[in-house]
């Protein structure tokens, strides 16, 4: 599969991602994860923020494959909390995390674009620090693995476990697509598995200092992110098209050991 995906068109290799994707809707998390790694080999990444479902599958990965490739778009603006689980991973997992920065310090943004972007024009912020990185990685990838699951948001729901990417044009697969909160901490529990000592402070979903807060009783789980505005989603998993001279990145040369 793998050489037949890398030398098409990315209209050819749509046509087959979407062939896999209905037989993968029966795929275990394991199973969807084990065809990653053996069909996109180094050309494959687990993207992670670090949340719980994103320990979930590093840990599975971990028992697939013992070099598995992780990265995480670091904005620079993360918890104290979430660095130090970072340092917890690496040890824990014997891998190095490939951690991926905006093209703009923080102190540069705040020079171009004013103090507290975040506050008055979060989507503008969330594209600098975090979309335009990740679009810079993928574009060294054939495929990406992510934590995102369908109850977490509107935008999520029709998420299917291996899909076509349209606006970053690679494959993308979901393990834990269909899993619900409740299996992620069973699971958590179950394996021991380190996670965001915020979770036990009522931040059922973690970001950036400036846009995370702890929920309440009765809030939606995302309720933390981005309070006071009408958004839910930082971008990265927000379905648009990708720019029309792109080509399909499933040709780029494998990074191993980047």
């Amino acid at each position: 599969m793998k050489k037949a995906v890398q030398n098409r068109t990315k209209d050819e290799a749509q046509t087959l991602i979407t062939d896999v994707a209905n037989d993968a809707e029966a795929w275990s998390p394991h199973r969807a994860l084990a065809w990653a790694f053996e069909t996109f080999g180094c050309d494959v990444a687990i993207s992670s923020a670090f949340g719980a479902e994103g320990m979930v599958l590093i840990d599975m990965a971990s028992r697939i494959k013992k070099d598995f490739r992780l990265f995480t778009v670091d904005t620079e603006f993360l918890f104290p909390e979430t660095y130090n689980l970072m340092d917890k991973i690496e040890s824990k997992y014997g891998i190095t995390i490939e951690r991926v920065y905006p093209s703009l310090s923080p102190e540069e943004q705040e020079r171009v674009h004013g103090q507290a972007l975040w506050g008055r024009n979060p989507d503008l912020c969330c594209n600098l620090r975090k979309v335009e990185p990740l679009r810079q990685k993928l574009g060294q990838l054939g495929a990406w693995i992510t934590s995102i699951r369908r109850d977490q948001t509107s935008v999520r729901a029709a998420a299917k476990r291996v899909e076509w990417d349209a606006k970053f044009g690679l494959v993308k697969i979901n393990p834990i697509v269909d899993w619900s909160t409740k299996q992620v901490w069973r699971y958590i529990h179950d394996h021991d598995v380190p996670y965001n000592a915020l979770h036990d402070q009522d931040y059922p979903s973690i970001g950036c200092t400036h846009c995370t807060r702890a929920v309440g009783p009765g809030e939606d789980p995302r309720a933390g992110r981005w309070s006071g505005f009408a958004k839910t989603e930082c971008g990265l998993h927000i379905i648009e098209p990708a720019p029309a001279a792109e080509e399909a990145n499933l040709a780029k040369p494998a990074q191993c050991g980047v």
